[in-house]
């Protein structure tokens, strides 16, 4: 009975991703072409994806640090929030590949969408600008605050109440 379930589980799991993966390719291939005929055009549209992916990953790496003594609520609104920002780090990206054409498919819903490869090329490009920008801000600041921390303990064992040198 138990072998059952864990094939019939699988069944149904594998279903639903082949059905959600499918839902998300048609969904792209239909509001790609909307997208991409905007204002600002395919650039606009792969600089502004980058951007959210460049949050999203941020937010995911902050969220998915946790503290000590935290109760389960606590926990569990991290995990849900780390989740969400990995989706707003990953969707932009695998959003642009499903409206890039399908491997030797030969039916007009695979077709070339005009623009993407544009839009696709804006976002490595942004992505890469972005997280370059914000990794080299966020060294610099913990640099500083190490700075900071080192001269405070300077000044305490200046006064002789900090760690020793020999310590």
């Amino acid at each position: 009975m138990g072998i059952i379930v864990v094939v019939l589980c699988l069944v149904v799991g594998v279903g639903a991703i082949l059905l959600f993966m499918g839902l998300w390719k048609r969904f792209a291939r239909e509001t790609v072409p909307v997208l991409v005929d905007l204002p600002g055009g395919p650039w606009a549209v792969g600089g502004i994806l980058g951007l959210i992916t460049v949050v999203g990953a941020t937010g995911g790496l902050r969220c998915a640090s946790s503290r000590a003594g935290e109760t389960r609520l606590t926990q569990g609104l991290r995990a849900a929030g780390t989740a969400a920002c990995c989706a707003a780090a990953f969707g932009p990206l695998f959003y642009l590949l499903s409206g890039l054409p399908g491997k030797n498919c030969r039916s007009a819903s695979c077709e070339y969408i005009p623009g993407t490869g544009s839009a696709f090329l804006a976002y490595v490009l942004g992505v890469g600008l972005m997280g370059w920008l914000f990794w080299r801000w966020a060294s610099a600041r913990s640099e500083a605050q190490a700075a900071r921390e080192r001269e405070r303990l300077r000044r305490l064992r200046k006064k002789g109440k900090g760690k020793s040198r020999a310590a």
